[in-house]
């Protein structure tokens, strides 16, 4: 049976409305990035309590991606999708309440449930956007969500410094220069900043969930999902699928370090607090740079299987620029893996799922658990730097990613379909 739209491109209120999610997620995922700065202060913590932000995050989608692809075969892609927006709204509640009361476990817990949401989303929204044209052109079709998403991200950590992380600097003096006790107070009232902020992104996130649910998208997994019956082990046999997982593994991984490490990675060269804070928009800066460069390109200049192996060419390249200089020069070499980053979720994740037909649901949910490393490889990093220099450590996780990354572009991809 076809499971792709017979239509050669989505209708552009599809293509309106899934951006409009991609851009509401995408500045609640890169919201991580100053929020690791956020909560190294306001609740006191070192660099690995502080990273524990995108690891609980990221391992949302390890835990919940195949019971979100079951899920989606009973409610379909539509209702499903607005089915994560809500549970975005919750978490983004509990967040909110349990920063202001100044209980960190509480915090991770609502972001852990930001990241469940997010989990259903995408695994919806993902092979919606591939299934929505041509698969040679699906590439283009993703960067379009893409510039939402990253555009979305480089104004996440500007909105969230002018509401939340104001005169930060000063705080963080005042903080060292108090007695222990008389701390609390100050890191309390700082903390509290953010519950205005989420309880506003949680009325947004309601109010699109309520507007997918009634929108005219039409309901594609449905179809697919009850024919296919969701069957985990029919696709042991898609090699190009598992180390497509493995790439998207790395390259979440690596995204996180450009764009939510950043602000560590600066302050361990003694950059200004106020400053690293704002670091994350540089490299959402330059992802946007590389979205645009795709859409150009691919696939009428080059195809996605290219493209996607000279830009992890160009980021191992820049990823030894980072290690080979310092201060503000390095911090913009890891800016510049922005923009080798951008096309790799576009290119990667249709690759991937390439000839999966039937499958192509519980596939989809295998490449959105590979979301977690983004939990993985940052924690390693903050792990790392404790006993060894930070930006060698940067370069060891880093550039091996890129190299594999490299590998499936140019022979990995390649669908080895098992016979029936």
């Amino acid at each position: 049976m076809n499971t792709e739209l017979p239509a050669p491109a989505a209708p552009r209120g599809t293509i309106a409305i899934l951006g409009a999610m991609f851009f509401i997620f995408g500045f609640v995922t890169w919201l991580n990035g100053p929020l690791i700065s956020f909560v190294k202060l306001a609740f006191s913590l070192s660099d690995v309590g502080a990273f524990l932000v995108p690891m609980v995050f990221y391992l949302s989608y390890l835990v919940l991606a195949l019971p979100s692809a079951a899920i989606l075969r009973r409610t379909g892609m539509k209702r499903g999708m607005a089915l994560g927006l809500g549970v975005m709204a919750v978490g983004a509640v509990l967040f909110g309440q349990f920063a202001t009361m100044h209980w960190f476990p509480g915090a991770l817990a609502g972001l852990f449930v930001i990241g469940g949401g997010l989990a259903v989303l995408q695994t919806a929204a993902n092979p919606y956007v591939v299934l929505a044209g041509p698969p040679e052109s699906a590439a283009r079709r993703i960067a379009v969500m893409g510039i939402c998403n990253k555009g979305a991200g480089m104004l996440a950590p500007i909105v969230f410094g002018l509401l939340v992380m104001q005169g930060v600097g000063d705080l963080a003096a005042e903080v060292a220069n108090t007695a222990p006790e008389a701390r609390t107070p100050l890191l309390e009232s700082f903390a509290q900043k953010v519950h205005g902020p989420y309880l506003a992104m949680a009325a947004i996130l309601a109010l699109l969930a309520l507007g997918v649910w009634r929108s005219s998208l039409p309901d594609l997994q449905a179809a697919e999902d009850r024919s296919s019956g969701g069957d985990w082990r029919g696709l042991l046999g898609f090699r190009h699928l598992w180390l497509g997982a493995v790439a998207l593994f790395l390259y979440v991984g690596v995204e996180v370090m450009a764009g939510d490490a950043i602000g560590i990675y600066g302050e361990a060269f003694g950059l200004p607090f106020e400053q690293t804070a704002y670091f994350t928009s540089l490299t959402l800066g330059g992802m946007m740079m590389g979205y645009v460069a795709g859409l150009v390109l691919i696939p009428r200049v080059v195809s996605q299987e290219r493209y996607l192996a000279l830009s992890a060419l160009l980021g191992a390249a820049a990823a030894a620029g980072a290690w080979a200089t310092h201060g503000y020069v390095s911090v913009g070499f890891v800016a510049a893996l922005g923009f080798a980053n951008a096309m790799m979720w576009p290119a990667i994740f249709p690759l991937a799922i390439k000839g999966l037909g039937r499958h192509t649901g519980t596939g989809s949910a295998i490449l959105v658990m590979a979301i977690s490393g983004g939990a993985v490889v940052p924690q390693l990093f903050a792990l790392l730097k404790q006993v060894a220099d930070f930006q060698w450590v940067f370069l060891v996780l880093v550039a091996p990613s890129y190299l594999f990354i490299w590998y499936f572009a140019v022979r990995g991809s390649r669908p080895v379909i098992p016979s029936a």
